[in-house]
């Protein structure tokens, strides 16, 4: 039952199941997981003689009468009498011809919706019907995100088709001992399922949610944990050592053109303990954009490359990938290997395959490089790699669990470092990424200005953009002005491209003076790589684009940076952006342009103004918007939690006790329906991906 494909529902078109698998619904335990985000109280059952104009109600009658008419508009209404033994009253659905052969004349029938007068006569507008009471009347009715040609009422009867399947063959669900489920307080697992979906009461729907988010979270901390035990038991096959490399790493980091801060050389220490022992390294960096990240990972792979073992970086977009070319690139420029005096080796790979820079040399072939970058492609099939003994993935988040895995395995179990410039409460790491040690860079480098952000309303944007165009033609300084996506979506929409393209031709026209250059997701990755090498060199003042900048885009000379319709990002994206600018010595501006009203998005805004401290920005995104709003889980394909919030610090303590008393006492083995969703987690088919 619990793995049963969703086409194995009766009666149910291929139209339905294809927008089922849309929403990632591909088996009746995806669907059963599928949970309302509110509910319409239809539970009060009234008489005809009793009702009341503005009431919310059920009526239970029989059809007098049925007939449709058509308006001088054309529209068709769908004319029916409901009687019962206290009276009758007229019911009014539109453009639904279908349900003359549905609700015919003698029918009995249960109508749930909002009483309205209508001239001198009460009549219904009906939200729901149904032959009989249960499903969709006469009760508190779940509400489900829907989607176009998806309603909720298709939703509802699937789910209670495999609810009463599960009752009548007395499907087991429940997944923990009895002491945890006593011991927290929690409803049975087959009751939180019928209580999540068709609640008794506002009480038990309550229930229900704390039940079911206690279980996400188990799972995912169960997870982490039984993924971190497995880990200590590995050893690497390509073990790297320090003893005889000393000198080298403190030439590189003596020669570096600047000096490591306090925290980059702790996080290196931590990093160094991991790579020269047996078990491999599971360690993930977070740091904010531009603390030396890079420089970090550059280390552990020159250890790698010191000991005969090459390195893997991978990272999620081309234009990241080709960033951590750059400056790798110019970090190794003048080491050479003690063995052959040749220069260390790098290689560029990406799924277009032609995205060199044309200020560097062309890429070494893979195979006898000693880091190798790339993104996707780094992992494609035909792909085969014996001599890794160290793997980065930046901006892991945007991985699946699998894919990571997969990443992983190519190297024959190598060290494994995953990094993120993403502000991630301390809270939400430990409990996704449980498995994995953290190191935190907390500190920028010496000299680096903090950016000053302004919040700019309509009335003040002209003289703004005045004091940007005197910034420009006197001092030389350039300019990012992102635009939002005006659907959240991973991939840029058309309508948002039209949207950023329009913005580039109304810009033109304002700073007319300087050279503008438009990038968007959209746009080939060559002429991409062109559009951003052109503005690197100064060749563009302006730089229109979408939050395709996000994250990997190194221009010391952008000192300004402008947002459009801020109002749309969490944050901790706004962060992000706002990290393009600030990455020199020079002060940099960051200008949050919004024509909202709401005083509650406007005073986010002004938060944001007065703090550049990305963690805590995250923190308060955390309590204001939610994990998925915070990390734009639809472009991120990140925090896809079903139904726990990881601002519940408390459930997200009581579940981490109730997995060490469970590892303590219990073999997992044991536990076949917890066996399941744990392996189905870390596939990445419930909360990640």
């Amino acid at each position: 039952m619990f793995n049963t494909i969703i086409e194995a529902l009766p009666n149910t078109s291929s139209v339905t199941i294809r927008k089922l698998k849309s929403l990632g619904i591909h088996s009746y335990f995806d669907l059963l997981n599928y949970f309302p985000h509110r509910y319409e109280d239809y539970s009060i059952i009234s008489s005809i003689a009793k009702l009341q104009e503005g009431e919310t109600v059920t009526v239970v009658g029989q059809i007098a009468e049925a007939k449709q008419q058509i308006t001088r508009r054309g529209f068709r209404l769908q004319l029916f009498k409901l009687v019962d033994e206290t009276g009758v009253i007229d019911l009014t659905f539109y453009n639904q011809s279908y349900l003359l052969t549905v609700l015919k004349k003698g029918l009995k029938v249960s109508v749930a919706g909002l009483v309205k007068k209508f001239g001198r006569k009460l009549m219904i507008e009906p939200k729901e019907y149904e032959i009989e009471v249960g499903k969709h009347t006469g009760r508190l009715v779940p509400l489900y995100p829907e989607k176009r040609g998806l309603s909720s009422r298709t939703i509802r009867e699937k789910i209670y088709f495999i609810l009463d399947t599960l009752r009548v063959s007395r499907h087991e669900m429940e997944i923990f001992p009895k002491e945890i489920t006593k011991f927290n307080n929690l409803i049975n697992e087959s009751v939180a399922y019928q209580q999540i979906h068709f609640p008794d009461n506002l009480e038990m729907a309550k229930k229900a949610r704390d039940r079911l988010s206690f279980d996400e979270l188990f799972t995912i901390q169960l997870s982490s944990h039984l993924v971190k035990k497995g880990w200590e038991k590995q050893k690497v096959r390509n073990r790297l050592k320090i003893s005889n490399f000393k000198f080298q790493i403190s030439n590189f980091i003596d020669n570096l053109s600047f000096k490591l801060t306090a925290a980059q050389e702790k996080v290196w220490r931590e990093i160094l303990s991991d790579l020269i022992k047996e078990k491999p390294m599971n360690r993930f960096l977070q740091g904010e954009v531009g603390s030396g990240k890079t420089v970090v990972a550059a280390l552990a792979c020159y250890l790698t490359y010191l000991n005969g073992y090459q390195s893997l970086l991978m990272a999620p977009t081309e234009i990241l990938a080709q960033q951590h070319y750059q400056t790798m690139s110019t970090l190794f420029k003048n080491f050479k290997s003690n063995s052959n005096d040749k220069n260390l080796k790098i290689a560029l790979i990406t799924s277009s395959q032609k995205i060199y820079n044309t200020t560097l040399e062309r890429p070494y072939k893979s195979g006898n490089s000693n880091i190798i970058i790339g993104t996707h492609a780094l992992i494609s099939k035909k792909r085969d790699y014996s001599n890794v003994g160290l793997v980065i993935i930046d901006e892991q988040h945007r991985f699946g669990v699998s894919q990571r895995a997969e990443l992983k395995n190519k190297g024959l179990n190598p060290h494994l470092l995953t990094m993120t410039a993403t502000p991630i409460p301390r809270t939400v790491a430990l409990t996704l990424y449980g498995e994995l040690d953290l190191s935190i860079i907390d500190e920028m480098p010496i000299g680096r200005l903090a950016v000053k952000t302004f919040f700019v309303p309509k009335t003040k944007r002209q003289s703004c953009y005045q004091w940007i165009k005197l910034q420009v033609t006197s001092y030389r300084s350039q300019v990012f002005i992102v635009c939002p996506l005006i659907e959240e979506s991973e991939m840029e929409t058309m309508k948002s491209v039209k949207a950023a393209k329009k913005e580039f031709e109304n810009l033109k026209k304002i700073f007319f003076e300087s050279r503008l250059g438009l990038l968007h997701g959209r746009i080939k990755s060559k002429e991409k790589e062109q559009v951003m090498a052109d503005f690197k060199k100064g060749k563009i003042d302006i730089l229109v684009t979408t939050p395709v900048v996000e994250v990997g885009v190194d221009i010391p000379n952008a000192t300004i940076m402008i947002i459009e319709g801020a109002e749309r990002f969490g944050l901790a994206q706004l962060h992000q952006l706002r990290g393009r600018v600030g990455r020199s010595n020079k002060q940099s501006y960051c200008f949050l342009f919004s024509e909202s009203e709401d005083g509650r998005v406007l005073e986010r805004l002004r938060l944001f103004t007065r703090t550049n401290d990305g963690n805590k920005l995250a923190e308060e995104d955390l309590k204001i918007r939610g994990p998925g709003d915070i990390y734009g889980t639809k472009q991120h394909g990140y925090l896809d939690l079903k139904i726990a919030s990881l601002s519940d610090y408390s459930l997200i303590e009581k579940t981490k006790k109730a997995v060490e008393y469970f590892t303590i006492r219990y073999s997992i083995k044991d536990f076949p329906n917890l066996l399941r969703r744990v392996d189905k987690y870390q596939k990445g088919s419930i909360s990640r991906d």
